[in-house]
């Protein structure tokens, strides 16, 4: 295989779409493991999504000679101090989308993240025993869905394409 940045790209979105054949697989398999398949499916394809996004950053950067070439976390590279010194639109780009908490890019890195965060206990109030009995409503946050296979498909054909305009810009004719 070439040794060029945007081979990595190229193979993680590949093994993304692998995972998401797993994951679809699990979902309709009856197996009595089958919960714990659907989990590591999803999780492998986080962190596939994941790797194809750094990939990207790292072709970008690389292309416009950044220090930060190969910063191993996408994070340290979708930071606005990170293109202030020079207008670079593709990052730019990628750090808009980053930091707006609605988009495919910042839904991705928060999955990603919260991959590495320990499971939280349901805080369950406690109940006064000198009142009477009264309904509790509870006022925490409801847990966040999970990510369904569409959803992470979405992301994939989105950072895709992101990844063919881009690489169309940085081309030299």
């Amino acid at each position: 295989m070439a040794q060029e940045r945007y081979t990595r790209t190229n193979q993680k979105i590949y093994f993304a779409g692998l995972a998401l054949e797993a994951l679809g697989k699990a979902e309709q398999g009856q197996a009595i493991n089958a919960q714990a398949q659907v989990q590591a499916g999803r999780e492998a394809v986080l962190f596939h999504l994941y790797g194809a996004l750094l990939g990207l950053c790292h072709e970008i950067a690389g292309y416009y000679r950044l220090p930060q070439a190969n910063a191993p976390r996408a994070e340290q590279l979708l930071t606005p101090q990170v293109i202030e010194s020079v207008a670079i639109p593709e990052l730019g780009e990628l750090i808009e989308l980053a930091q707006n908490s609605h988009t495919w890019v910042a839904r991705l890195l928060a999955a990603y993240g919260a991959l590495f965060e320990p499971p939280r206990e349901v805080v369950k109030p406690k109940g006064d025993v000198t009142q009477p009995m009264i309904v509790a409503v509870n006022l925490d946050r409801e847990p966040e869905p999970e990510l369904d296979r569409e959803e992470l498909e979405s992301w994939r054909q989105s950072l895709k394409a992101l990844a063919v305009r881009f690489r169309e810009g940085l081309n030299e004719f």
